[in-house]
């Protein structure tokens, strides 16, 4: 595997355009944007790939079935299978907490909020909460890993990449 290639597609969804970002294993990258040229500025260098192709033409076998898979789930989380995406799996690198602190995002289940004061007590550290709200910024897999579903201590909703009317809709959606 050329593990400095990837693939990309992207699916319309009520949200707007939705990429994904992968790789023969995982989603490395994902939003709600049709430039898969902007999702892959949001990887860590050490993941981050050389070559994207858009089509199934350059694409190994996995990287087509974590494509589909990945499709399946945004269409699924759509269609009301809100977990749908949580069974997707993603990499993500960073420094230890921050990876942590992605990896619970993805515990946090559909129609839940925490705030981010929550979010820093479930990733282990509890006075991080600049640093869990840094992971949520920070984080480029978005639906795959929902920091949709943390909000400000007043209830607020704080900031989302793709823009609060998008992070509005898919609390919505889920019931929160």
């Amino acid at each position: 595997m050329n593990s400095r290639s990837a693939l990309a597609t992207t699916i319309d969804t009520p949200d707007g355009p939705f990429t994904a970002v992968v790789s023969d294993h995982s989603v490395l990258a994902s939003g709600w944007t049709a430039d898969p040229d902007a999702l892959v500025a949001l990887v860590h260098p050490s993941l981050r790939p050389t070559a994207i192709t858009t089509g199934a033409a350059g694409s190994t076998d996995g990287m087509q079935a974590v494509a589909a898979s990945a499709a399946e789930a945004v269409r699924g989380y759509y269609a009301g299978d809100l977990a749908a995406p949580a069974r997707v799996p993603v990499v993500q690198q960073s420094g230890e907490f921050r990876t942590h602190a992605w990896d619970v995002l993805r515990e946090v289940p559909a129609g839940s909020v925490l705030t981010y004061t929550e979010y820093a007590e479930a990733a282990g550290r509890p006075a991080a909460v600049r640093a869990a709200a840094g992971a949520c910024a920070l984080n480029a897999a978005a639906l795959f890993v929902p920091c949709h579903r943390i909000v400000r201590t007043d209830g607020s909703l704080g900031g989302f990449r793709y823009g609060l009317d998008i992070k509005l809709s898919l609390l919505t959606r889920e019931g929160a």
